[in-house]
Order: C-alpha cells, then sequence, then structure tokens
C-alpha cells in the first residue's frame, strides 16, 4: 500500500500588519481572509433560521462555518494554460477545469535545487541536467518534474522566502521538450523572483526577462504547480503524485490538494 504525503502548504491567516511591507503586493495569494463564524454565532443564525431559543439547541450551540475570500492562485494552486494568454499553441488555452484529471496524476521525478536556496537565481539548462544525472533519471512524457528550493521551510513573513531561484525560459522549455507535462515548486513561483525580472529587464529593456519561464508555455502545454511543501520528504523518484485543483469554471488557476503516492 502507497504512503501518502501531503505536498500542499497549509494556509494560515497572518496579520497583514505582520507582512514585511516590500512583499504586501503578495499577501493575497499568501493569506486567506477568513471570518470564523464559531459554534455561538452559528447558534444565532440557527435560532433565527428554526425560531427556536438557544436552550433548544445542544449545550445553546449552532453550527460553526467560516467566510473565505481567497485569490485563485493562493497557496498550493495548479495554474492552467489561460494563466499564460488567452492561446496556447495557436489554440484556446484551457481554464483549470478543463484540464483533464488524468493528466494530474502522474509519475514524478524532484530535482534538488537547494544549493541556490536564497539567491533568487536563475535555474539553467545546465542546473536541471545535472540535476537529472545525479539521480540518474530522463524525463518521460507526462511527467511532473519538482524543483525542490526548501523554500516552504522559512516563515511566510521572512523576506528570504521570497527570494528563491527560479526558472527562465530555456530551462522551463527544456522540461517540456522532453515530454513533462506539469512543472512544479516548493517556491511561491515558478520563474525568478520579481523584483530580480524586474531589475533585468529595466536595466537591458530586454522583453526577454519579464514573466519568461511561465510565456514560455504560451508555446507548448504545460500545467505549473505552485508552492508545494514536503519535497524533502519524497524519493528522487518512482512515485506518483496529484494536484486535484477546485474546479472553478473558467478561472486561470485554482487552489489544489497536493499528494505524493510513495
Amino acid at each position: 500500500m502507497a504512503k501518502l504525503i501531503d505536498l500542499t502548504r497549509p494556509l494560515v491567516t497572518i496579520d497583514k500588519s505582520s507582512f514585511p511591507p516590500s512583499l504586501q503586493p503578495l499577501f493575497r495569494i499568501i493569506s486567506p481572509e477568513v471570518d470564523f463564524v464559531g459554534n455561538d454565532r452559528g447558534a444565532d443564525i440557527m435560532c433565527e433560521l428554526f425560531a427556536c431559543p438557544k436552550s433548544d439547541l445542544p449545550q445553546g450551540e449552532g453550527w460553526a462555518e467560516e467566510m473565505v475570500t481567497l485569490s485563485s492562485h493562493l497557496g498550493t494552486h495548479v495554474d492552467a494554460p489561460l494563466h499564460y494568454g488567452s492561446t496556447c499553441g495557436g489554440a484556446p488555452a484551457k481554464s483549470v477545469d478543463q484540464i483533464p484529471l488524468d493528466e494530474l496524476y502522474c509519475d514524478a521525478v524532484v530535482l534538488d535545487m537547494t544549493h541556490k536556496k536564497g539567491t533568487g537565481d536563475a535555474i539553467t539548462v545546465d542546473d536541471i541536467k545535472r540535476a537529472l544525472d545525479a539521480v540518474q533519471y530522463q524525463i518521460k512524457a507526462g511527467d511532473a518534474v519538482l524543483i525542490r528550493t526548501d523554500h516552504d521551510k522559512f516563515p511566510l513573513t521572512d523576506p528570504v522566502r521570497y527570494n528563491y531561484p527560479g526558472m527562465v525560459r530555456e530551462s522551463a522549455l527544456f522540461l517540456a521538450e522532453r515530454g513533462a507535462k506539469i512543472g512544479g515548486t516548493d517556491a511561491l513561483g515558478w520563474d525568478r523572483p520579481f523584483p530580480k525580472m524586474v531589475e533585468a529587464y529595466q536595466s537591458t529593456k530586454d522583453k526577454s526577462h519579464i514573466w519568461d519561464a511561465h510565456f514560455a508555455y504560451r508555446d507548448v502545454e504545460v500545467y505549473v504547480i505552485q508552492q508545494l511543501a514536503n519535497l524533502e520528504k519524497l524519493p528522487a523518484h518512482g512515485f506518483k503524485v496529484a494536484f486535484f485543483p477546485i474546479l472553478l469554471v473558467g478561472a486561470s488557476a485554482a487552489p489544489a490538494r497536493a499528494v505524493a503516492f510513495v
């Protein structure tokens, strides 16, 4: 029987005032907004619904519920091709509800990029080749390639968490050319951090620095999974993963429960 390993980042609410000012634009994809309706408030709702006194409810308590506001890109989530553009390979790009489930359950390989932790540097084709050689693996059609940076280990309010190594166009396409259908990372994003891309673009005015690893998948269909967790608990390969997003019709992404079957 397979051992199940949860690869999903827990969603916890954060006090926005404790989030570093420079990271405020990221807050919506880090912390949900949750109104916790406890059993006391639930009792008030039920008493109004049933026109009954609280004494008629067990211990005077009603149901608990939560009102949640979240981005479709909050926490561990699946990016659909629609996220990168309206077309993919010349055809209309899929929304997240149009991704076949069987393409989100597949073999996987973990590539260790922890030597670049905290640098914000590019993950190059050579980096990918060396990591594959280290685990003696060849990517095959339909695989998920999971990039381990260990940035999920930093506190959510630590700026270092957001200075992760990221893919560039060349390395992103390298994975696709070898058959990968999914690219995943335990970092916030698939590309280099936005400050790094902005700096590169502003200093050169070279448009190829703009979100290049995501835009690469306008040409070939690859699904990107971001904000994974616990990749250090996985073997390098020889296991399956499932990334099942909420069926959010027409959306560019949706939060998902990611699980490895080892």
